[in-house]
């Protein structure tokens, strides 16, 4: 079966807000064996909201919706899908208790315009929202067409997919087939040179592989289908097998294992510390690494020393070393490191220094040019870095390589390749 995604709002087209409902949408649906194939964003209006859904009708058997449920004039959804579909607005008195309940629970009046939302086309099955007041509608029309409308907010729209329309759909449409991503998550190496390193598995149809770029990394996504879980667990396994041996040590991590997570996994496991200083980053690693719950068992410091007198105030970094060397040079961020790691009393310190740009920059040393200082109880490492033009992208990348570093000397790897 087939399915068509339509998402309402103005403020979509106006790039106020992302659309993620369309994502989160299409990959359940890609889950559950539904295909997608036109995603649609319309603003809010009568007349192209209408045109958009007859003709997602005409090609679609579901048609899923979100957006334009809300009590305001402009919320126009649940008025078109009726004219549309020849189901006239029928006010649900149960629904309506329900809605002035909520308001009163919170011990606020329940505005005269908020009984909208309990208007319901006629024969529609109302889908419960426990987290909001719109609540969701699910229209079956002959002969095997069905149109569901969600809220468009994400945290009342997710859990409402997953827990009831999906369900619904897979008992109604008697779906078997199952699909199932997952992501290897590497870094180090350019999309080019991962793609050469896969070769012929480029060429197996199930699972397919895809790589998607991402800032820094390159993910590997690997797609099967099959009729039950244990049948995707067994496919999805041996591609996963077959990925990594070509690629190595670049991969890091698998789904949602970022950089950090896996760097303080390791950290753990190895009862080591961690601290950090921090130039031309400005704190961007230290904000990696206590992104992660949990990181105050590793990570109890990190210092940006911005300015020349910061290192040497701080970290004890000798002024006529900064004189003679410059303050983005080896030198000064093997000393970073090492006063960083004496001053904490940390197992390991990692020191970044920078030209970030766009400014500043010279023939000598260009903007992007990042040394990176790995101080740890057998001396300290310091690696030479040439990234980008562009000042938010240096900032990302040297964050991003000095965990890799830092997650490179905790299983004893060598350095990867300069991203």
């Amino acid at each position: 079966m087939n399915a068509e995604i339509l998402t309402v709002g103005t403020e979509l087209l106006l790039g106020q807000i992302v659309d993620t409902n369309a994502a989160f949408i299409a990959e359940r649906l890609a889950e559950a064996g539904i295909d997608v194939y036109v995603k649609t964003t319309v603003g809010d209006n009568a007349a192209r909201i209408e045109a958009a859904l007859i003709q997602a009708l005409g090609r679609a058997q579901v048609v899923l919706c979100t957006g334009g449920l809300g009590p305001t004039e402009d919320d126009l959804t649940r008025d078109v899908v009726a004219k549309v579909t020849g189901r006239p607005l029928r006010l649900a008195p149960a629904l309506l208790t329900q809605i002035q309940a909520r308001f009163a629970r919170r011990g606020i009046p329940m505005p005269k315009n908020n009984e909208r939302q309990a208007q319901v086309p006629e024969g529609a099955e109302v889908l419960e929202n426990p987290r909001g007041t719109a609540p969701g509608l699910l229209l079956r029309l002959p002969p095997d067409r069905t149109v569901i409308l969600l809220p468009g907010v994400p945290a009342e729209m997710r859990p409402m997919l997953t827990e009831t329309v999906l369900p619904r759909l897979r008992e109604a449409y008697a779906l078997k087939g199952q699909i199932r991503s997952r992501v290897l998550r590497t870094t180090g190496v350019s999309e080019s040179k991962v793609d050469e390193r896969l070769g012929d598995l480029w060429a197996e149809s199930n699972p397919t592989i895809a790589l998607l770029a991402r800032s820094g990394e390159i993910h590997v996504r690997l797609t099967a289908k099959a009729e039950d879980e244990a049948a995707l667990t067994r496919l999805l396994d041996h591609r996963e097998a077959q990925v990594r041996e070509r690629l190595g040590d670049i991969v890091f991590g698998r789904d949602e294992e970022s950089l950090e997570v896996v760097v303080g996994r390791l950290l753990l496991a190895r009862s080591l510390t961690l601290a950090v200083a921090e130039s031309c980053t400005g704190g961007l690693l230290g904000h990696r690494v206590t992104n992660v719950p949990g990181s105050s068992a590793y990570f109890e410091r990190g210092v940006v020393v911005y300015s020349n007198r910061a290192k040497t105030d701080l970290l004890g970094v000798p002024p006529g070393l900064i004189a003679a060397k410059g303050a983005v040079s080896a030198e000064v961020a093997a000393a970073m490191a090492e006063g960083m790691r004496e001053r904490a009393g940390m197992d390991l310190a990692v020191a970044v220094t920078g030209i970030a740009g766009p400014t500043g920059g010279n023939p000598e040393k260009p903007v992007g040019l990042t040394y990176i200082a790995l101080a740890h109880a057998g001396g300290v490492a310091v690696h030479e870095f040439r990234f980008f033009t562009d000042r938010e992208l240096n900032k990302q990348r040297a964050a991003l390589t000095a965990l890799d570093l830092i997650r490179r000397h905790l299983l004893g790897l060598p350095p990867g390749p300069t991203l």
